[in-house]
């Protein structure tokens, strides 16, 4: 967390690094279909299964967080 960021600059980098963990199973990917070795391919694909878990973990904490600030919103009201 940014100690004194405006939301929308934290919401950014949440994004960027889910878009690095996508774009780095996409190479996990491609890297598993250009390998000649079941090894290699097998490592590959695990890669891409830890990078997707990752960006998934992050999309359930920025779904948490909007779900809980729309909540607060609500209470407040």
């Amino acid at each position: 967390m940014l100690v004194g960021a405006p939301d929308s600059s934290r919401k950014d980098i949440r994004l960027t690094t889910q878009q690095t963990y996508l774009a780095n199973a996409a190479s996990a990917r491609a890297d598993a279909e250009a390998a000649d070795l079941a090894n290699v391919r097998e490592r590959c694909l695990r890669s891409e299964a830890a990078w997707n878990a990752m960006a998934a973990r992050v999309q359930q904490s920025e779904d948490l967080r909007a779900r809980r600030l729309a909540e607060a919103a609500k209470t407040a009201a």
